[in-house]
């Protein structure tokens, strides 16, 4: 089979479209016919191997993992002896990063549990643009027990992967919602909903002396100290995506102030499975959210992909088209 495939750390170029083995599904796997797949931050982080304690995981001086990618939408072609709820034939879709990675291929194996039937409305594009992006949106508006109507929320990062699908989800709770990014992607946070826009480049959240009853932090880089002024009383700051010195302060000192304030913030533990698979699924066939795409790109320029996304310019999600 065909796959974007590498061996050391450092940039796109040492990635090429190579011919591999196809792989075969262990007793609790299925193999899927991978039809498309996307781009997320973390394979941005896995092409550089910063930051550097994620090589404590992914392999010190090498990548453990040749093909990366998280996403992915396709046809099971294969199942384990132990495989219960899916068979041959049905369209699926997940997030791999549980189960070794390898969705920028033509086949991929993974747990059964890491899967769910794709949505009936949307396209093999459209599906593999939902998994991971759409389940940290999901939990995270239901941070500190979810949003309130007329609740106000803050999305810091909100142009990305994962930003459209929480502003999406955040609006049907009823928020008031602040949109954090850079002023080339404001069109298309007002198009999903966005009530007020921050350019970050001229405006930082934590000093303008607003406060918010949730803020869902995609980029975060700042001291918890700082994001500490930007929660209202009673309010919750979570940390979805950033710098790791800043998730492991937030960690620690979160958890103090969480104990001895009427303030939340923590750090949101992305948690891949079914069932948030079957309930993205279901939000997309009832029509309450939607994927926003900014481009398709051919197997053998994921390459390309990968390093517009981490250039920070990409407005929603960036598609691998495989089969």
């Amino acid at each position: 089979m065909k796959a974007i495939y590498y061996t050391k750390y450092g940039s796109v170029k040492n990635f090429a479209l190579k011919e591999v083995e196809k792989p075969q599904p262990k007793t609790t796997e299925v193999l899927v016919k991978v039809h498309a797949s996307s781009i997320n931050s973390w394979d941005w982080d896995l092409v550089r191997g910063i930051p550097r304690i994620y090589r404590l995981m992914f392999g010190l001086f090498k990548p453990k993992y040749n093909i990366i990618g998280i996403d992915i939408a396709g046809t099971v072609e294969a199942i384990g002896s132990n495989v219960r709820n899916l068979k041959i034939g049905d369209e699926v879709y997940g997030d791999i990063s549980d189960s070794g990675f390898g969705a920028f291929a033509e086949y991929a194996c993974t747990r059964e549990n890491l899967l769910a039937l794709k949505p009936k409305n949307a396209t093999f594009e459209q599906a593999a643009a939902m998994p991971h992006g759409g389940v940290l949106a999901l939990q995270s508006v239901e941070y500190n027990g979810g949003i309130k109507p007329g609740q106000q929320v803050l999305i810091n990062g909100a142009g990305g992967s994962t930003g459209p699908f929480a502003i999406q989800m955040a609006k049907l709770h009823g928020a008031i919602i602040t949109c954090v990014d850079s002023q080339e992607k404001f069109e298309l946070l007002t198009s999903l909903g966005a009530d007020f826009l921050i350019d970050y480049k001229k405006e930082d959240y934590t000093k303008n002396g607003k406060q918010y009853d949730l803020v869902i932090d995609l980029m975060a880089h700042k001291s918890v100290f700082d994001y500490n002024h930007a929660i209202a009383p009673n309010g919750a700051f979570t940390i979805v995506g950033g710098a790791v010195r800043r998730l492991i302060q937030t960690a620690f000192i979160g958890a103090l102030i969480t104990k001895f304030t009427d303030k939340k913030i923590g750090l949101l533990m992305h948690k891949p499975c079914t069932e948030n698979l079957e309930r993205l699924a279901q939000l997309h066939e009832q029509g309450k959210i939607k994927t926003i795409i900014e481009k398709v790109y051919p197997i053998e320029d994921t390459p390309l992909a990968l390093q517009y996304l981490g250039e920070g310019k990409s407005k929603g999600k960036l598609v691998i088209k495989i089969h």
